[in-house]
């Protein structure tokens, strides 16, 4: 394989402006095709096996021409002061603006809350329920408007009004300004690590241009493959961190190849070569954990996870072909400014910062390895309080009308109003329909922990009721979860009883399900790409026990990940430092997100860093000179690599959506624990303890296994000698395209 990138990139140096013409050609034709193609369908968030979906499945089935995950907009009324809301004035003005919210286009429905008798005890409160026919992202600007309007009005009248569900709730985003801080400070970091502009401007440039290539792609095929921009949200995060990663270690390693004496075109083969092997297989492992998101049967979450694993191949394909290409045309511009000024480039410092760090850790491992996993293990004991969820409007903060309006109606009518449990009766074998559900919904009203029932409402064939059950604990209380089951667990002999089925669906039943899925698929998920990694580490290392303590500590660094985030979001140690105004269970797929995208970066910096240890190794040093001379090497630009994705991640902390919030959160204090507690303190100091052992393969697995040469030991007599001194002279001329 070092061969095959060495000649690669060679090529890419060598035609640079071909390469460079042909991935601007591919940008501008990926570009122009979501111009034409379809829209791409949303199909919401499904989860195919799990009850609260089939419910919903049954209630389109038997309810044409209402959609069960329709927009929903629950507008709450509260009096002035000493006033009520069932005073004439304030009726009046509740009935008008009723009447006028069910005047929309897109509107199935808007109830009275006098009518509907949705007024608390106190008569302080009321709520008007208006349920729409299309989901929330497609309600037109005319309909939000129409509701606005209304709103507004009553708002003059003198009432407060606040308006929750998901009809007018803002969309959590994470782009725009989180990304534009990341790139900067990615940028800063860059010229830091390399004194130069062009150097630290080429991995941006090339990031930058895969994001656009990978997401104009996701776009062009979103009507084919059901993708769309959201699917691609985890695609444009991890294709511009992993992007800006890759070409930094070739951009670097070019640099020391030149360091050597090496001419530019050899030396932009060298890094092709050797660092390109890397990022390869560094790739490699990010793709399967990210195509391994299949695992968990979630549709969305397989297609995010397909879509940023094909941004991560265009980001690999870019840094062996196109970073050799624009060093071509900057071949001497990348080095840094002492290095062009003087005329000569210095070699790497035998005695840097890395260098003395490795020397200390292989004087004293047993006390590194001892403070690493005592204190990471430490960090990971609030896993064992873990509890899952899907955070809703009572994690937003105070500032919106949501929170508002959950908040205004826990106190008006308990904790548990924000969470109805729907119940769906499928009474079509009963022979009695209405007494059927009428048995059905007398056994769950007297189920303890249940509040109140509401009246059924059945289909046009009269073969299928819906009614809503209130819980007397809001909806991510543990003793709600306790009352779902509670409920199918009283099934059969309910059932038995009124001769037809029932099944708990809504929202909160919904999350709980979703909760239960994911938590049952995580131990698979790891286990099929954590094997998977080590099988494609056996090939890189050529090692049986590297490959293993690779992966126990990338499961230190996500569960002392997982044991901050809950800490923090769950249990609220230094959450106002944070901006989270409310605690509550961890968001369902975040497990998911932290083991699939950190163990990809985390296996990033493993092999950059110990491929260079192994490569000192093959070249004879002794196993702890090569951890020192990996070190100085790598250490510098591997802590780059990881400033620059905690720099990205970090800059979504900001966001006012605690589940954007948690997400940057947790992905950045992963990449803490990963590269500078794992990779950089426990990981030499377990190789410094194996010593000669961390390298063995046993000869028969080692004739099985296919030989890449990550190394690159062929390039040794493939490519000519370094001259003794490396002058910074002009650029070898370069082909121009014949017109």
């Amino acid at each position: 394989m070092a061969t095959f990138l060495y000649r690669l990139g060679r090529l890419a140096f060598r035609w640079r402006w071909y390469v460079a013409l042909w991935w601007v050609a591919i940008l501008v034709a990926v570009g122009f095709s979501p111009a034409k193609a379809p829209t791409a369908p949303d199909d919401g968030f499904s989860m195919p096996g799990i009850e609260s979906q089939k419910a919903f499945d049954l209630l389109e089935q038997r309810f044409p021409g209402s959609s069960a995950d329709g927009a929903v907009a629950r507008i709450v009324f509260i009096a002035p002061d000493g006033q009520k809301v069932t005073a004439a004035d304030n009726k009046a003005a509740i009935d008008k603006t009723v009447d006028e919210a069910a005047e929309g286009s897109q509107v199935a429905g808007a109830v009275n809350p006098f009518q509907a008798k949705a007024v608390s005890k106190d008569a302080s409160t009321a709520y008007s329920t208006v349920t729409f026919k299309d989901r929330a992202d497609d309600l037109t600007d005319a309909s939000k408007t129409t509701l606005e309007d209304a709103v507004h009005q009553a708002q003059e009248a003198g009432l407060t009004v606040e308006v929750g569900g998901d009809a007018l709730a803002t969309q959590p985003s994470a782009g725009g300004a989180a990304e534009a801080i990341g790139i900067a400070i990615a940028a800063v970091v860059l010229l830091i690590t390399f004194g130069s502009l062009a150097a630290a401007g080429l991995p941006l440039l090339t990031a930058v241009l895969g994001v656009g290539v990978s997401m104009a792609s996701i776009l062009a095929l979103g009507s084919t493959f059901g993708l769309s921009e959201t699917t691609g949200t985890l695609a444009t995060m991890l294709g511009l961190a992993c992007g800006i990663d890759y070409a930094l270690f070739v951009v670097s390693r070019y640099r020391e190849e030149r360091a050597r004496g090496h001419a530019p075109r050899d030396a932009a083969g060298l890094a092709a070569g050797t660092a390109g092997s890397a990022v390869v297989f560094a790739g490699l492992t990010v793709v399967i954990a990210l195509a391994g998101l299949s695992v968990v049967g979630i549709p969305m979450l397989t297609k995010m996870g397909l879509a940023a694993a094909g941004a991560v191949v265009v980001a690999v394909l870019i840094s062996l072909t196109l970073v050799p290409a624009i060093l071509g045309f900057w071949s001497n511009a990348v080095l840094s400014r002492s290095a062009r000024k003087r005329g000569k480039i210095a070699q790497t410092d035998a005695h840097n910062g890395g260098s003395r760090w490795a020397r200390l850790v292989v004087r004293h491992p047993i006390p590194v390895l001892l403070l690493g996993v005592v204190g990471l293990g430490a960090i990971a004991t609030p896993v064992m309080d873990l509890q899952l969820g899907m955070p809703g409007d009572e994690a937003k903060p105070t500032s919106s009308t949501e929170r508002r309006a959950y908040d205004a109606l826990a106190e008006g009518f308990g904790p548990g109003f924000n969470g109805p449990l729907t119940i769906v009766v499928d009474a079509r074998d009963a022979e009695n329909p209405k007494t059927a559900v009428s048995t059905i919904s007398k056994e769950i009203a007297a189920t303890d922990g249940v509040v109140s029932v509401s009246p059924a409402r059945f289909n046009p064939d009269g073969d299928t009721a819906v009614f809503s059950a209130t819980p007397s604990t809001s909806p991510t209380d543990e003793k709600t979860k306790d009352l779902v089951q509670t409920i199918r667990g009283e099934r059969p002999g309910v059932e038995s009883e009124s001769g037809a089925s029932f099944e708990v669906t809504g929202t909160t039943a919904l999350n709980i399900d979703v909760a239960q899925k994911v938590q049952d698929a995580l131990i698979p998920y790891l286990a099929v790409v954590v094997g998977l990694a080590i099988v494609l580490l056996l090939l890189v290392f050529r090692s049986l026990l590297v490959p293993l303590k690779a992966a126990l500590g990338f499961l230190l660094s996500v569960l002392a990940a997982l044991g901050s985030v809950i800490a923090v979001f769950q249990q609220g140690h230094g959450a106002e430092l944070l901006g989270v105004e409310q605690t509550g269970p961890i968001m369902s797929l975040m497990p998911i997100f932290l083991v699939g995208i950190v163990f990809g970066l985390a296996m990033d910096y493993e092999v950059f860093l110990v491929s260079r240890m192994r490569e000192a190794y093959v070249h004879g040093d002794r196993p702890g000179q090569a951890i020192v001379t990996g070190f100085r090497y790598s250490a510098r630009v591997v802590v780059a690599a990881a400033l620059i994705m905690m720099a990205v991640f970090s800059g979504f902390v900001g966001a006012q959506e605690s589940m954007i919030k948690m997400i940057g959160f947790g992905l950045a204090i992963a990449v803490l624990f990963d590269a500078f507690i794992v990779r950089m303190a426990i990981v030499p100091a377990v190789l410094a303890l194996l010593g000669d052992k961390a390298w063995y393969l046993p000869r028969r697995l080692d004739r099985l296994l296919p030989h890449v040469d990550v190394e690159g030991e062929t390039l040794d007599r493939d490519v000519p000698a370094p001259s003794a001194l490396a002058p910074v002279g002009r650029p070898e001329p370069e082909p121009v395209p014949v017109r």
